[in-house]
């Protein structure tokens, strides 16, 4: 058999491979994880199939697959291995020239930064640890940790944890506001607020200066003027059982998966995309702000907060079992897909891209091209650049090859 026939053959096999399963869920087993826990299994023996498939010399295969999973399952001595790790980065020397970013302290404060530079084009995190050890990064699942997020083995204050809540003090709720609906999101108030003082991370100074910084009870925010100029404080946490309980329950996140068939929907869901959904802050969102405080109520600098990893791990492995379920389907953003309410300032001409849709700018503004599966994804100086269909599949094999469990 030729090289050409071969991949036709994988080509066809994997394009006709079984359509996402029909689930049947109790509203009990939706509220209480119980429907997401399946969701997830399938998710694994489905990415297995398609790592054990391999295709035209692939590097992933299912004896390859590397692990990620849920925070509190990792054993003390992993848990406190990962907390070394981020703290090496802490103390690492930066890799950018400090006359042009003086925050730049440290390898961490290099991964605010990129963020920070790329907020308004890109959301992209990388594999920030192979610098200081070999960990697989972990997720929080948020469903488990709604009732009382202070009480998570992820914020408990503990050894084994990554740091406490911030000490609390009076204040009103954020008020964030969305231009497109026309509309303020008032949220109510968490339960600190103050600097983390309990934990591996109570001592952890913050380098990188606020760019959009919601304030109390206001729909402004604050900003310094020269964000990479050096802005020592404490980190502050602000965490919010009330936010959690809204936007990031296991019946969010099950909604989220098995309510939205085309990529366009699922996206703009999970991000609480203003131009689709008004009112809400989607899982995505959601996580930051019950997490909240400063650096992670600021969407350009929230990488200073240390859980910001484990919340996108959580984004990351909620959008793998839902390209899981039907991965030769998902991966094609349809119009007929979209509900009938949804009215959009846009058309559908040319959004027949697999894999990937939206523009190359924060919510098209200002307005630009559609990105496509060629554009690169650039993190230098921490990472070569790479193009985006390379990231795609968590099976796909060199740079990815892990599965949720």
């Amino acid at each position: 058999m030729t090289a050409a026939l071969k991949r036709c053959v994988w080509l066809l096999a994997a394009l006709t491979a079984a359509a996402a399963p029909a689930f049947n869920f109790t509203q009990v087993a939706i509220d209480n994880g119980e429907a997401l826990a399946r969701l997830n299994a399938e998710a694994v023996r489905a990415a297995k199939e398609l790592a054990g498939r391999g295709g035209p010399n692939s590097t992933c295969t299912p004896d390859q697959l590397r692990v990620r999973r849920e925070w509190r399952t990792l054993p003390a001595e992993e848990r406190k291995a990962y907390i070394a790790a981020v703290q090496c980065l802490q103390s690492s020397p930066s890799l950018i020239d400090p006359s042009t970013a003086p925050a730049a302290k440290s390898l961490f404060d290099d991964f605010v930064i990129v963020h920070l530079n790329q907020t308004g084009i890109i959301h992209n995190t990388a594999n920030f640890l192979l610098s200081c050890g070999t960990c697989v990064l972990p997720y929080w699942e948020w469903g488990l940790d709604v009732a009382d997020p202070a009480a998570s083995p992820v914020f408990d204050g503990s050894a084994t944890s990554m740091g406490g809540n911030g000490a609390f003090f009076p204040h009103e709720g954020l008020r964030i506001p969305q231009a497109y609906a026309n509309a303020t999101l008032r949220l109510e108030p968490g339960s600190g607020g103050g600097c983390v003082g309990s934990g591996p991370f109570a001592n952890m100074t913050v380098h990188v200066g606020e760019k959009l910084l919601w304030n109390y009870g206001s729909p402004t925010a604050g900003a310094t003027e020269r964000p990479l100029d050096d802005h020592p404080r404490c980190l502050k946490r602000d965490l919010n059982g009330h936010v959690a309980r809204r936007y990031t329950s296991f019946r969010n996140t099950t909604s989220l998966i098995l309510e939205n068939e085309g990529i366009e929907m699922f996206q703009a869901v999970m991000q609480g995309d203003d131009r689709y959904v008004a009112g809400e802050l989607g899982v995505h969102g959601g996580g930051h702000y019950t997490i909240a405080g400063n650096p992670g109520s600021d969407p350009y600098i929230s990488p200073g907060e240390p859980v910001f990893y484990l919340h996108h791990a959580q984004v990351d492995r909620v959008y793998w079992i839902w390209q899981m379920l039907d991965f030769a389907n998902r991966r094609v953003s349809r119009p007929d897909m979209l509900p009938a309410a949804a009215v959009l300032p846009v058309t559908y001409a040319d959004r027949l891209e697999k894999d990937v849709f939206g523009t190359l700018t924060l919510q098209n503004n200002p307005p630009s091209r559609n990105g496509t599966l060629d554009d690169v994804v650039d993190i230098s100086p921490l990472g070569d650049p790479i193009q985006l269909k390379e990231l795609l599949s968590t099976v796909g094999g060199s740079p990815l090859c892990y599965v949720y469990e």
